[in-house]
């Protein structure tokens, strides 16, 4: 295995299955310093994307570069992170890097080859100095249908880049765990007044305009698809 520093963002096509094989046989895969594996990571995403069918609108306001934290209604449970990143990659052809890898010996390791970062400052703050996408979902509020508040512990790292607000919801029985999950995206979340990065209070400022950018997002009746060619 290697650590190589690389463009782990854009999704690219994937190996030969024969050549896939060989070189994880060999440990020649890459693993980027936030333990993701850019190549399980697409091996496995074609299979997210056949079981859990999103509609995705507003895909337009989804960077096609550098550095944004895509801010969702819904607190992540297993398949919320799948429809959101399923989302990103059909609006830009990169990958989504989601907060709340769990701090357990096997299952934080699974979750951050996948993409998972934890739910700290630092790290979400590296992950988009690196120029990456983050998703972080808003406290969950009753029945998760609404917008809650921005986790405190992560707040000031939200001020270093744009916000995306993004608006996930289940159009099947229970909640889209059956059926199939509707993200709409909206424009970049702004302040009227200039801030400095970290601050405190332009953190406060942002965690309330999320909020009420989310919930604007949530207002709105389902729109039909966009087409979108990245895959």
């Amino acid at each position: 295995m290697t650590t190589d520093i690389l463009d782990a963002d854009r999704i690219v096509p994937p190996e030969a299955p024969w050549a896939a094989i060989r070189r994880r046989l060999s440990g020649r895969y890459p693993v980027d310093p936030f333990g993701l594996d850019p190549q399980l990571a697409d091996l496995l995403t074609p299979a997210f994307a056949a079981a859990v069918r999103v509609r995705v609108s507003g895909g337009q306001h989804v960077p096609a570069t550098g550095p944004a934290v895509i801010v969702s209604n819904r607190g992540f449970g297993l398949v919320e992170p799948a429809a959101l990143g399923v989302a990103v990659r059909r609006a830009s052809g990169r990958r989504l890097r989601v907060v709340g890898a769990p701090d357990l010996p096997v299952l934080g390791t699974i979750t951050r080859r996948l993409g998972g970062i934890s739910s700290s400052s630092p790290d979400v703050t590296s992950a988009l100095r690196a120029g990456h996408l983050v998703g972080i979902p808003l406290a969950p509020t009753w029945l998760r249908t609404g917008a809650g508040d921005a986790p405190l512990a992560v707040a000031r790292a939200l001020t270093v880049a744009p916000i995306i607000p993004a608006a996930v919801r289940g159009v099947g029985l229970l909640g889209g765990i059956i059926g199939s999950w509707e993200v709409t995206f909206g424009p970049m979340v702004t302040l009227p007044d200039p801030y400095a990065a970290n601050d405190p209070l332009a953190a406060a400022r942002f965690t309330d305009a999320m909020r009420r950018a989310v919930g604007a997002l949530l207002d709105l009746p389902a729109a039909a698809p966009e087409p979108t060619t990245a895959t």
